[in-house]
């Protein structure tokens, strides 16, 4: 039975090791190997890797790879991507070679504002609190001028510091919604600083306020939030529908699928989720080798499908004029200077195939992942169905879980490129070919 352990954070990394090995492991001497055998051999490359988080025992492997043929806005680009899901990059790599002889890619920023909220409770009147808010709105600047200096010489900083009631949701809650500009930094620590900077302004006025002696504000929180419906790209594509087969055009029969495939996203919550989770395949892939945070992205992407009041499809699509179009509306919060990206070599090489890209332009860049992830998963649909080519690329895993040797795995891709992929089928095979 595992014990607890005092001081874990304070032990050697080796220290570390050896605990985790001999209280959770039933082989000690193979799981210290296994930690081991992920090491870094640059062992100052290593160190830099054990610093990003704590308790650091080993790295943890994800295939890092390349969608290439992506034409945006008239580039030719190859979108680095980090995931584990068969399929993606090549669903990836396939849409990027359908839209390139139709026009490519084209993207536009709808915004880049960003939110960070005060949040406190007040059960006096309001009016007094109205009149402390606007009078404190030079001292909230002056107070995170030291914060803010840097931003501000290159064009970002607070644009905005609101009071919002939300008192006819939450007794006596009230918040200062504060939206700022943080260029090509994600921004969530200079956020959070500026924000806890006005919580202290804040609390500091009322402090020595005789108007608020008795009802005095109470500041619960300063926090960023990953919502940023106002930090949005989109990104399309569209090409002339013809009846003649044509590498500019696609066939009205399909179009009208997918429209009727996106039209049900819209219409069905159970199939939006599954639809946005394709979607997400794309941006979280880039979203990874660039070093930026997947998890906030995931809440903010999902919370925007929301917004309406009903959970739905991200991607739009429309039949006009003998045109199809297909585009995403997505909240996209990046960062290309802080964090990991110039610590991690890899999310450093990442930001070099993408030509060095400022957080305006990576934003268009992982919409456009997006965009093409679902385009292929869709374009599967509703034509040879999504288990025919998930699954010829989910073979070779397959192959590997069975233990199958080199000579065994090529004999079994030849023949499962006309038989229909699966575990069963594959493990049959495989015995098959061993006797």
């Amino acid at each position: 039975m595992q014990r607890p352990v005092n001081g874990f954070s304070k032990l050697s990394k080796q220290q570390k090791i050896e605990w985790i090995a001999k209280e959770c492991t039933q082989d000690p001497e193979k799981t210290k190997k296994l930690l081991e055998k992920y090491w870094n051999a640059d062992t100052d490359l290593q160190k830099t890797h054990d610093e990003f988080i704590e308790n650091t025992l080993s790295n943890f492997y994800l295939p890092y790879a390349v969608a290439p043929n992506f034409l945006i806005n008239e580039q030719l680009l190859a979108i680095p991507m980090t995931i584990e899901e068969s399929s993606v990059v090549a669903a990836a790599s396939k849409a990027a070679k359908f839209w390139l002889t139709k026009g490519g890619f084209k993207t536009e920023v709808l915004g880049t504002e960003k939110i960070g909220q005060v949040h406190f409770m007040y059960h006096g009147q309001k009016n007094k609190l109205v009149k402390l808010i606007d009078a404190l709105q030079p001292k909230f600047m002056a107070d995170t001028a030291a914060i803010t200096k840097n931003m501000n010489k290159r064009g970002g900083g607070i644009s905005a510091i609101n009071l919002i009631d939300k008192t006819d949701q939450l007794e006596g809650y009230y918040q200062l919604h504060c939206t700022f500009e943080t260029l090509d930094a994600m921004g969530a620590n200079f956020i959070n600083s500026c924000l806890e900077q006005f919580a202290t302004t804040l609390e500091n006025a009322v402090a020595i306020h005789p108007e608020f002696a008795n009802d005095k504000p109470e500041v619960v929180m300063s926090i960023l939030s990953n919502y940023v419906p106002n930090c949005v790209v989109r990104a399309s594509v569209s090409c002339p529908i013809t009846n003649t087969k044509s590498e500019n055009s696609v066939s009205r029969t399909f179009a009208e699928k997918m429209h009727q495939a996106v039209t049900i996203a819209k219409t069905e919550p159970f199939r939006a989720v599954t639809h946005n989770k394709g979607i997400m395949n794309g941006i979280d892939a880039v979203v990874l080798a660039t070093g930026n945070d997947f998890r906030a992205i995931e809440a903010g992407v999902h919370a925007y499908a929301a917004k309406d009041g009903k959970y739905s499809s991200l991607t739009h699509c429309t039949i006009e004029n003998n045109e199809f179009k297909f585009w995403i509306d997505v909240p996209l919060a990046l960062g290309t200077v802080g964090g990991l990206t110039s610590l991690h070599p890899l999310v450093k090489l990442s930001l070099e195939i993408l030509q060095q890209p400022s957080a305006k332009e990576l934003m268009q860049i992982i919409a456009v992942a997006g965009l093409a992830q679902n385009f292929a998963a869709l374009r599967s649909l509703v034509t040879t169905g999504i288990q025919k080519g998930h699954m010829k690329m989910h073979l070779l895993n397959i192959l590997n879980t069975l233990g199958a040797n080199d000579r065994e795995k090529e004999q079994l891709v030849a023949l499962f490129k006309e038989q229909t992929v699966s575990n069963a089928a594959v493990t049959e095979a495989l015995e098959n070919l061993r006797r």
